[in-house]
């Protein structure tokens, strides 16, 4: 594997120029692209064909011979192609020209709604769950489907509901020793206030810890704040 990625680096090189071959090659390169460049920039975009100091040299050469224009802006040196020396373009070939720019906006505008199109549907496949995500949901619904029915089970037997009459007995018992429950809290928390009132939280802390004093539970504070015991009446009351 590596002797035929090292082949392959040696194929893709490109080769390097000498003489009247690279001079050649930078004057054309030059007229093609009809704009300022630095030496840098020109042995960048011939790929290496020619290197940097030979570049250098070759347009200070070709602005010699007055091929190309140099001008110095600071300590950076450019190049341009001699105006006077390109060919004059015809209005037909103008037209030409700018037929076939518009031609290509054309296209670039298509490739953009296709570009726009499949980067949609790319966004969309990857929200789309994978074999394996469908696969753990599927096992999901099956087992919340096989408690559902495990619930409808004694009712598919025939066993026997609960009554209106015992449904009515669970709500009162319910009312009642909840409101029990809170009177006595009640008692407990104004008790305590009136104890601890002149105590330091730490010390009032410690007695806590002394007396055995539990408070209300997590579960049981989540429960209180719930529906069961907010409703706006009765929440154990069942519509018939």
């Amino acid at each position: 594997m590596p002797s035929k990625t090292k082949d392959s680096a040696e194929k893709d090189k490109t080769p390097v120029l000498k003489g009247q071959e690279a001079e050649d090659k930078v004057l054309e390169y030059m007229k093609m692209m009809n704009r300022p460049f630095g030496a840098v920039d020109v042995c960048a975009n011939l790929k290496g064909a020619v290197p940097k100091a030979t570049t250098q040299k070759i347009l200070v050469s070709l602005a010699e011979k007055g091929e190309v224009t140099q001008k110095v802006y600071g300590k950076t040196t450019f190049f341009v192609v001699k105006q006077s020396g390109l060919e004059d373009v015809s209005a037909e070939k103008l037209a030409e020209l700018e037929e076939e720019s518009k031609t290509i906006d054309e296209e670039n505008k298509a490739l953009a709604i296709e570009i726009k199109t499949a980067s949609a549907e790319l966004a969309k496949l990857k929200s789309t769950p994978t074999d394996g995500e469908l696969n753990e949901q599927v096992e999901e619904a099956k087992a919340a489907v096989q408690k559902t029915l495990k619930y409808l089970q004694p009712l598919r037997s025939g066993a026997p509901l609960i009554s209106p009459e015992e449904i009515e007995k669970l709500d009162k018992d319910w009312i009642k020793w909840r409101m029990e429950w809170i009177n006595r809290k009640k008692v407990f928390t104004n008790l305590w206030h009136l104890v601890t009132d002149s105590l330091p939280p730490q010390e009032a802390a410690e007695l806590v810890e002394d007396l055995g004093i539990e408070y209300d539970s997590p579960e049981h504070t989540e429960l209180e704040k719930g529906p069961l015991c907010n409703g706006a009446s009765n929440p154990l009351k069942r519509k018939r």
